[in-house]
């Protein structure tokens, strides 16, 4: 068993996980499928947030009661947190401008690579952060500033590497476009290949280094934009990744007590065999995925982050099939 999942609070457990993921699947949509939705959530929402974060800070800096038991900055002092946040909120803001076109930045070609970039600096948060454990308890236990206790070892390494992997098989850098509504932006070779080797490594992080908040980001967030990209929004994964998190990550910022205090938390087993054979897997899957990947790369005789090598796949064409008609502009470009 990998959560202890059982007793008098399984069932508002399991109600607690059926909620998250519901209300982020809702939530996603909102965001995607207007402009002014998307607005209010990644860039008036985080705004005021900013606010509110900063005054927590400086009041409790100078020594405010009401600052220093903020459930905020007691349970969420870890650079990680903000560092996800902003990263995630940046490539919102990013896709948005893609889609949507604003600016010459949205309509240029070169910009088409941000997706990569934003997503490979947000693994490369979460692989920091695994090594970090390695370092400060190898074989033995730290406890966070948050005062959860983490455990360093070979799992937090092999998981580090595997996030390593994980950014080299993001494909067809240049290959994004835009859906005929334009609702999403669309990163067709960005196929199940990726996805599964990605959820099944991101887990691991959470497992690793968030054992009092696997349960839902490391399940519920995870697959709330992995089932809408296989159902509903072929080709959108990484844009619905991006929303949920973001937003997932505004709210357990500010109601922090949901995962940590109340009725609906959730602690993983935090056993250190466990934790080896999780990060075992997620390795081997991103170990698989990128020599499938160097495998069609070398088959079609292409450059695997410059062009696309999930040409002719189902999963590639159904995310092509939801493209926009090239305008004369964009032939012109």
């Amino acid at each position: 068993m990998l959560f202890q999942v059982y007793g008098d609070t399984a069932v508002y457990q399991w109600i607690g996980w059926i909620l998250v993921f519901c209300c982020l699947i809702g939530a996603n949509e909102l965001a995607r499928r207007t402009k002014t939705g998307g607005i209010v959530a990644f860039l008036v929402v985080p705004a005021i947030l900013t606010v509110y974060f900063i005054t927590i800070y400086v009041a409790a800096a100078a020594g405010a009661e009401w600052a220093l038991t903020n459930p905020t900055y007691v349970h969420m002092t870890s650079w990680f947190h903000y560092a996800k946040l902003y990263a995630a909120t940046a490539g919102c803001i990013g896709f948005m401008a893609l889609k949507y076109k604003w600016g010459a930045i949205g309509k240029s070609e070169w910009f088409k690579c941000f997706p990569f970039v934003i997503v490979a600096i947000n693994i490369l948060i979460a692989v920091v952060s695994d090594f970090e454990s390695a370092i400060r308890a190898w074989g033995t236990t730290w406890v966070s500033t948050e005062g959860v206790t983490l455990m360093g070892g070979w799992h937090n390494v092999f998981n580090g590497v595997a996030g390593l992997i994980n950014i080299a098989c993001m494909t067809g850098w240049f290959g994004i476009y835009v859906s005929k509504k334009r609702q999403d932006m669309l990163w067709p070779d960005m196929t199940w290949v990726f996805i599964v080797a990605y959820d099944l490594w991101n887990f691991c992080y959470t497992y690793n280094c968030l054992p009092t908040h696997a349960w839902y980001c490391g399940l519920a967030l995870l697959l709330a934009p992995t089932v809408a990209n296989f159902f509903w929004n072929k080709g959108g994964w990484i844009q619905n990744r991006a929303n949920t998190l973001a937003i997932w990550c505004m709210f357990a910022q500010v109601f922090p007590a949901f995962q940590d205090e109340s009725r609906f938390a959730v602690q993983s087993v935090n056993n250190p065999n466990v934790n080896l054979t999780v990060s075992v897997i997620a390795l081997a899957a991103n170990v698989l995925a990128f020599g499938y990947i160097m495998y069609r790369a070398k088959k079609q005789h292409v450059n695997p982050w410059l062009q696309e090598v999930f040409t002719g796949t189902k999963d590639f064409e159904q995310a092509m099939a939801r493209r926009e008609d090239l305008t004369r502009e964009d032939l012109a470009a």
